[in-house]
Parts: structure tokens; sequence; C-alpha cells
């Protein structure tokens, strides 16, 4: 059961064949399944399809692993989510079905997975608890979690003084899960925590109200805020090796809600091609070998804006140039950069002036927001600096009237402008799920729309679709990571003649389409899709056309 297909037959198909449990021919069809479905071995398959007699099953596989076994079908004895959460429970397929004394029984469809066995031993040593370990059928766990009215309360521990558990269980399973946000919100009758995955909130535990003021307290403890104080504060726990956890609350009318955002301490720079920025080198190229001016970012919060600046500083920095940048906060270290962290007394504008007498060939800006930080921007880029920032618009075209309206020339603007780039993160679909799928009618009638828009025409007949479904790797939900997806605009001499001439963005976007290479957030969106990276429907979900 244990042993993974794709290396060789695994060897209890074949003892499942030769004690008549199943046939040759339903072998080849759990066989079939198992390649589409991967994560499961094959006798969880057998179970799955309901191939043989369940008792018989598990009297087979565990005479093959040599586990003790047993049979969850008539239930269990207790709350198995006073022991584990919920999601601990489904992604290592374990559930704990009975309690002896200070030992904890717990059933796993694969006890031979060793990462498996041992988080869940972890997690219940540090609720004091030995585990004893047993084999069950996969459908029997899935059945239980079913069966457990109370899931909700899958992170409550019974007494005050594991409060530190409850949210350490909170964070590391947020971790685990690859979420950005935890969001812990006192509602009238209990607290939600949802996690931010990929870009989406997603409702993972209701606790109950009375487990609501000794949350705010340890949270409150452990990231430095002032107890007695319910008016917004901001604060950070560092108590996590890998992460900084940066933590705001604000109150409500049924308390204070938190926000951690997990921030990697040692994130790694990302390519430019990685992030989904165009392959062809002519165009990075084009975007960023510039000497001096203005590489502007545009996307509203969250859409993975200082994730790219790196991966272009990334691109530009060399032994021979001094690159800075400045930021609040530093949220991704990089070798040879030396990076500026702004603090309470100092502004973006405060330190670009000083970073301006330190001979810096490339400046990183984190964000302009105000016309201070741009006047100075744009004078650094008059002045010999290559300079890289962010601003907060819808698209690129638009960052022109935002840099506008904080009271920048236009002669400032076409003179320093050199790439303005938007992007959006659309969230990619899972690699271990993902279905061939048939572009439909209505997904023929959105392509339709853009190309009539976007004058362009998209190959239909040579695309390689998919559809999301959901498994153990993507946590059900059919999409794993994100994608950017891009549009560039690139500063010629007459584009910088319209600027400066206070033409509007519908001129300006008329002439950009019309004459240079830019092209819509969306049209990189549908290129996407119809390269097998995302869908239509998370398209139409995250980027207006």
């Amino acid at each position: 059961m244990f042993e993974n297909i794709k290396s060789r037959k695994a060897p209890i198909g074949v003892e499942l064949v030769k004690k008549g449990l199943i046939t040759e021919e339903q072998l080849q069809e759990a066989l079939t399944y198992q390649k589409r479905h991967p994560e499961f071995k094959i006798g969880e398959v057998v179970d799955i399809l309901n191939m043989c007699d369940k008792k018989k099953l598990i009297s087979a596989i565990a005479e093959q692993i040599k586990q003790k076994t047993v049979d969850l079908s008539k239930g269990i004895s207790i709350n198995y989510a006073e022991f584990l959460p919920r999601d601990v429970v489904i992604n290592n397929k374990a559930i704990p079905f009975e309690i002896d004394g200070t030992t904890v029984k717990v059933a796993f469809s694969d006890p031979l997975d060793i990462k498996a066995v041992n988080e869940v031993k972890l997690l219940l040593v540090n609720k004091g608890f030995q585990m004893e370990q047993y084999f069950t059928l996969y459908t029997m766990i899935m059945e239980q979690i079913r069966e457990v009215k109370n899931v909700q309360d899958k992170f409550v521990d019974t007494s005050e003084k594991d409060t530190t558990i409850l949210v350490d269980n909170i964070i590391h399973t947020a971790i685990k899960q690859r979420a950005s946000d935890i969001h812990i919100e006192p509602l009238e009758k209990n607290v939600r925590i949802r996690y931010r995955i990929d870009g989406e909130l997603v409702e993972v535990s209701e606790l109950p109200k009375s487990r609501q003021g000794i949350i705010t307290g340890r949270i409150k403890s452990i990231s430095n805020m002032h107890q007695e104080i319910t008016t917004d504060q901001d604060g950070r726990i560092n108590s996590y090796e890998d992460y900084s956890i940066r933590v705001s609350t604000q109150k409500n009318i049924h308390g204070e809600k938190f926000v951690l955002r997990l921030l990697k301490k040692e994130s790694k720079v990302r390519g430019l091609k990685e992030l989904g920025y165009p392959t062809d080198d002519e165009t990075i190229k084009t975007a960023f070998n510039k000497q001096n001016g203005i590489i502007l970012l545009c996307a509203p919060t969250g859409e993975g804006k200082t994730t790219s600046l790196y991966s272009i500083l990334d691109y530009l920095n060399k032994p021979e140039i001094n690159v800075v940048t400045i930021e609040d906060p530093v949220e991704i270290r990089m070798e040879g950069v030396n990076q500026v962290e702004i603090g309470h007394d100092t502004s973006f504008a405060g330190a670009l002036r000083t970073v301006l007498r330190q001979d810096p060939n490339i400046i990183l800006v984190g964000e302009i927001r105000d016309k201070e930080t741009a006047q100075t921007a744009i004078e650094s880029g008059q002045t010999g600096h290559l300079v890289l920032s962010t601003i907060h618009t819808t698209n690129s075209i638009e960052a022109i009237t935002r840099i506008r309206k904080m009271g920048i020339s236009d002669y400032d603007i076409s003179s320093t402008f050199a790439t303005v780039i938007s992007q959006r993160l659309i969230r990619r679909l899972c690699e271990k799920c993902k279905k061939p799928h048939v572009i439909t009618e209505e997904d023929k009638i959105f392509i339709d729309k853009v190309e009539k828009l976007n004058k362009v025409k998209f190959d239909l007949e040579n695309a390689t679709v998919f559809q999301a479904t959901g498994c153990e790797h993507c946590t059900d939900l059919g999409y794993y990571e994100r994608v950017g997806v891009f549009e560039n605009l690139f500063i010629n001499d007459n584009l910088k003649e319209l600027i400066a001439s206070g033409r509007s963005v519908i001129d300006l976007k008329r002439y950009a389409m019309e004459t240079t290479e830019y092209k819509p957030l969306v049209v990189d969106a549908v290129n996407k899709y119809l390269k097998g990276i995302t869908t239509i429907k998370e398209i139409e979900k995250r980027i207006n056309i």
C-alpha cells in the first residue's frame, strides 16, 4: 500500500489480487485513479473506490505493514478536535480515537508516513500526551471528521493555562498552510479565525466567545502591545524563528480584531520569469536596462509589488554599482545591497535626501506616498540615478494621473518616467490535481469581449486549458500559490511629448495601444489561461476589463 507506484508496482495491489479481494481489472482501475491522485497510496484508492470488504482490506494491509489496526466504523470515543486541529487531521490523514491516561491513540491511513507521524506526535507531546499509532482506512477517518459536530473548536484547549498553545497552534497552522495573514475577528457569538491563502480569505475555525479575552491578552503580550489600551495599536511578534509577524489591532463593536501579517525573514528573491513576467529577453531589457529615470510598479495593496521590485533589483544588481533601498519595513534581505529601514522619526523623502549623499547608482524607494517623496524621487532620476518605486493605482496609465494629483508637473513626469508596470496576482492552478478542460461557450464570450476591447486576437486552436479540482496538496482549493499578470507602459519620446503637453489618460492609453506594445492586464491574464496556468473564473474575479 505504501510504495509509490511511479517507481514500481505497488506490492499491496498484487497481494490484494492474490487474496481474491480485487480483480486484475480493478487493480488497473485503481492504478489509473492513483495517477490522477498521487497523494493516495494504492490501498487507500481501493478503499476510496469501495472495491472490496473494508474489514478484509484492513486485515490484508495490516498483515503487509505490521501495524496495529482499528475499525472506526462504529465511531470514536473522544472529540478529536480537542487534541488536533481539523486541518492537521485532514492533511496527515490521522485521527485521535481514544485516550488511555496520558496516551492518545491515533489512527493513520498511512502509518509509514514518517513526516505525518512525527508532526502529530509533536503536537500531542506539546500538549502533554504520548501517542500510540494504529492503522485504519482513509474513508473511516473522513467519516469521523464529518460525524464530529464540534469541529469548529479545533484549536480549543480545555484550560486557560493552555492559551499559549492555542495561539501558537493558530500561528503554526497558518504558516503550514502558506497563509500571508491571520484574521482573528470577534463576532457577536464567537471568534472567527480566517487565513488569507494565495490572496483568498478562508475561514478555518470559530472559537467560543469565552476564549476572546484570553486570546486578546496573549496576542498583546507576545506582540508588545499595551494590555489596557483597546484603541488601535501596532505590534510585532519575533518569537518564531523564520518569521517576523506584524500585528495590527482595531476595535469593533464586538471587541478587538487582530490581523497578523506573516513575513518570512529569509525570503528568497524570485526571478522575473518565475513571477510570470514576459519571458523574452528583449522585453526585460526594454523595461529595465536604464541608466537613469524612474521605474514604477503599480498595484493595490497585497498584489506583490515589493516582490517584483526585488526581482527587478536582482536583475540589475552588479558588484560595480551602489544599490540603496529605503523601506518600511525591510521585508526581503538581499546580499550586496545597502538596505535602510525608516523609523517613526524618518520619512521616505528625508531618508531619500540622505541616500543621495551616499553616491548611489540605483535607489529603491518602497513607496511614493506624497508630493515630497515624489518630487525627491523625480529629482534623483533627473540627476543621473535610477529610481525604483511603487504606487497604489489600478493600472499603469493611472499612475501618471496619481503623480499629477500630488502636484508634480507634466514636464517633470515626462522627463523622468522610463517604465511603468501594473501587476496583479492571480491564483495558479494546482499542478497536482488540475484536470484538462474544454473551453466553454461562456469562456469564449469572455475572451471575445477581451479581444474586441483591446484589439487583440488569441490563439484558441493551440490552447491547453485546465480546470481546478482540489487535492490534499492544495488543501482542496484547486489552486496553489499565485502568478503575476502584467502590463508594460514603456515611455517613448512620443509619449513623453503627450505627457508634457498635459494630454488626458484616455489619450495616452489610446496612443499606447495603437502605437506601442502596451496591452492591459487582462490580455496577459487570458494568455496565461490559454497556457493552462489559471482559469477564466479566477481572471474575472481579480481583473476588471
